[in-house]
Formats: structure tokens, C-alpha cells, sequence
């Protein structure tokens, strides 16, 4: 498998909330991660952020989906990109308040640097989550 579609893989598997299980296997043990986004800042590894997103996806935002909107790759640096949309309804238990019924479409970027055998070694997601918290009625 190529390390475009390796780093392909981790992204449906990931936001599709299937945990760390279903990711493992596209990245490094050690992963790091990191995002500007205040909700993910003491996220530090990959592993950790999968969980988050199985948590959110099966807790609060039962139901979302996402669209992939441009993926690209950067076989020079070893960088996979990948552009996507999430929408959610806050519709489950778990979240900071009571379900509101609020629904959200939130932008946001993976950057991914791959090792040579192909495998995520780095992740940093770019995503305003202060937007995507507000129109779920949450801040």
C-alpha cells in the first residue's frame, strides 16, 4: 500500500469514529499530534486523538458525518493533506451540556508526515473549533 493511501485509510477510519483499533495499523506506535484548537491542546499523540474521536462520535455528535473534500500528496516531503467537512448534531449524551439539538459544519485540515515505510509519524489538525463549538449551542 502506497503511503498516500495508507494515510487515506487512517482518515476514513479515524472520522468515522473507529477508534484507535482501526488506526493503529497506518501509523507509528508513537505518533505525535498536534492542533491550535483549544479543544485538542493537551492532545499530544495520534493515539490519543482517535479516541477523542471515537468518544465524540459515539457521545455527544451520535450520527455525524463527513465529507472529504480535496486530499493531495506531497511525495517530495512525505506530507499527506486532507481537506474535509464534519457535520454534527449535538443528539447524544456526554457533552458539556444537555443534547441541544444544534447542528454543525465544521472545516478543518489534517497534515500528516509519513515515514518511508509509509506510516503516519506526525499529525497536526487545523480546525476552528470556537466556530464549530458555537453552533452546537455549546459555547
Amino acid at each position: 500500500m502506497s503511503a498516500f493511501q495508507n494515510a487515506t485509510e487512517f482518515f476514513h477510519a479515524c472520522e468515522s469514529g473507529r477508534g484507535w483499533e482501526a488506526c493503529r495499523g497506518f501509523a507509528e506506535h508513537d505518533a505525535g499530534f498536534d492542533s491550535q484548537a483549544t479543544a485538542l491542546t493537551d492532545i499530544s499523540k495520534l493515539e490519543a486523538y482517535t479516541h477523542w474521536m471515537h468518544d465524540i462520535i459515539h457521545g455527544p455528535l451520535l450520527g455525524s458525518q463527513y465529507e472529504l473534500n480535496e486530499a493531495t500528496y506531497d511525495n517530495e516531503n512525505n506530507t499527506a493533506i486532507f481537506f474535509g467537512t464534519f457535520f454534527g448534531v449535538h443528539s447524544g449524551e456526554g457533552g458539556p451540556i444537555a443534547p441541544t439539538g444544534k447542528k454543525c459544519a465544521s472545516h478543518y485540515v489534517y497534515v500528516m508526515r509519513l515515514s518511508d515505510e509509509g506510516k503516519i509519524t506526525h499529525m497536526t489538525k487545523i480546525w476552528n473549533d470556537g466556530w464549530a463549538l458555537a453552533e452546537l449551542g455549546w459555547v
